[in-house]
């Protein structure tokens, strides 16, 4: 097997977004498209991946730089078409000896089944393999003309084609494969004389034919070859990678009531056993082990739920929950970057950020863990079976012994030894009486108000 490199095109001024942020910047499934695209073709064994961007995107620049280096980053100066986006890339590729894939950033659902079949017809003898797909509305798609055995003669756009070659339903999807001595000889005598004055990547099939080479095509389903160039194809394509991901997930054994409500993100991982209810939705960075439950209305992103948790409804985790075996983590509950025990509780309407709950404690409804000052973070700890009464302020960092009881209502500045009682409170006042006499002068206030109208 040849060695593998790819070039993707991530220099599109991407107007049609109509958004302040550069269209491969634009997430699907919690993870934008250019990464997306880099993931993809990591899969299929690309050792070498240049991304080719635009000098309007720095942004987009930063983030190839953060995933691949500065090395795998080439500029196209002016937007002067496909091919010559290609020819930026020419540099970085220098004495790299193999298969050079050739696709887009713009183009998240392609999966590594989809680009294999390029490869293979490398291998089988083709100089170059051609991606292609057969859409519902091949209207203002370039056409894929064929002829003996299949092989691909040209490329016809759509405005230049005549009545035959448009009823042509095979249509040119993009990508393609070839040997990068001979892809950046084809472009190197790419010409530019058409209306827009640009160079087109499809110029590399004609002249690979004129020179005796072989084109073949592998046929590709519309959804995986999808373009995101306007919201509205976004949605799409994240419609579509939900639906991938539920069916996925499904298959694995894992419960939902309705899949359709439940949203993930590109690295949820759900054991099989788990119980997903309806509304819930994953953000990135979260693992479910089996048995596990998340309920109604949920939203999890960067956190852990170990074996048979119980999550929801109406529960938020944030990065760094760590919500251990068999605990519950309640309705209107919010945990941040604390590790909850195994069998730990904490039921309804509280907050818990930074820090660790032990195995068997209770928190009571409406505890807060008081973690910010202002300038810092800081921690509070609940030891083993502590029971936390209900409206404690814990004000970090403190904590709270093995064992250890709060009285309701407290507001918790001092370490609580374990299995004392802590109680902050001020002394009840009584006063006999006082209500009926309010009431009776209230009343009495209204009735003046209403004979003076």
């Amino acid at each position: 097997m040849s060695a593998r490199a790819a070039v993707i095109l991530a220099a599109g001024q991407g107007t049609r977004m109509k958004s302040k942020i550069p269209k491969v910047l634009h997430r699907i499934g919690g993870r934008t498209l250019v990464e997306r695209t880099i993931d993809t073709v990591r899969q299929i064994g690309c050792e070498k991946i240049v991304v080719v961007v635009g000098t309007h995107s720095p942004e987009v620049r930063a983030t190839v730089e953060a995933r691949l280096g500065k090395d795998a980053v080439a500029v196209q100066e002016s937007p002067l078409g496909t091919g010559h986006a290609v020819l930026a890339a020419k540099a970085a590729l220098e004495g790299f000896d193999g298969d050079v894939l050739i696709t887009y950033a713009d183009a998240p659902l392609l999966e590594p089944q989809d680009l294999e079949p390029l490869f293979a017809l490398r291998e089988d003898g083709s100089d170059v393999a051609l991606m292609g797909f057969e859409p519902a509305d091949p209207l203002l798609y370039g056409r894929v003309i064929t002829g003996k055995g299949g092989a691909v003669q040209r490329i016809v756009e759509a405005r230049d084609a005549n009545p035959v070659e448009k009823a042509v339903r095979l249509c040119n999807a993009g990508m393609m494969v070839a040997d990068r001595k001979k892809l950046f000889g084809w472009l190197a005598r790419v010409g530019n004389d058409n209306v827009k004055g640009e160079y087109y990547l499809t110029d590399v099939i004609g002249l690979a034919v004129e020179d005796g080479g072989t084109v073949r095509v592998h046929v590709a389903a519309e959804e995986a070859v999808m373009g995101c160039d306007t919201p509205a194809q976004l949605a799409q394509a994240e419609a579509i990678f939900q639906r991938r991901r539920r069916g996925r997930f499904l298959a694995e054994g894992v419960a939902m009531l309705a899949p359709d409500t439940v949203h993930f993100s590109w690295d949820t991982e759900i054991a099989a056993g788990a119980m997903i209810e309806q509304f819930v939705v994953f953000a990135p960075g979260v693992r479910v082990e089996t048995g596990a439950v998340i309920r109604a209305f949920s939203h999890l992103e960067g956190a852990i739920v170990r074996e048979g948790a119980l999550i929801g409804p109406y529960a938020r985790l944030r990065p760094g929950a760590d919500i251990g075996e068999e605990a519950h983590i309640g309705n209107f509950v919010e945990v941040k970057k604390v590790a909850v025990g195994k069998g730990a509780k904490a039921n309804h309407l509280t907050y818990l950020g930074d820090g660790t709950v032990g195995a068997g404690a209770n928190i009571g409804a409406g505890t807060i863990f008081c973690n910010y000052d202002g300038f810092d973070k800081w921690e509070t700890h609940v030891g083993e079976g502590a029971f936390v009464g209900s409206n404690t302020a814990l004000v970090a960092p403190v904590k709270v012994g093995a064992g250890a009881y709060t009285g309701s209502g407290s507001v918790i500045t001092r370490d609580v030894a374990p299995d004392a009682l802590a109680l902050e409170r001020s002394d009840q006042a009584e006063r006999p009486g006082w209500a009926a006499r309010f009431r009776q002068r209230k009343l009495a206030e209204r009735a003046a108000k209403k004979a003076k109208a």
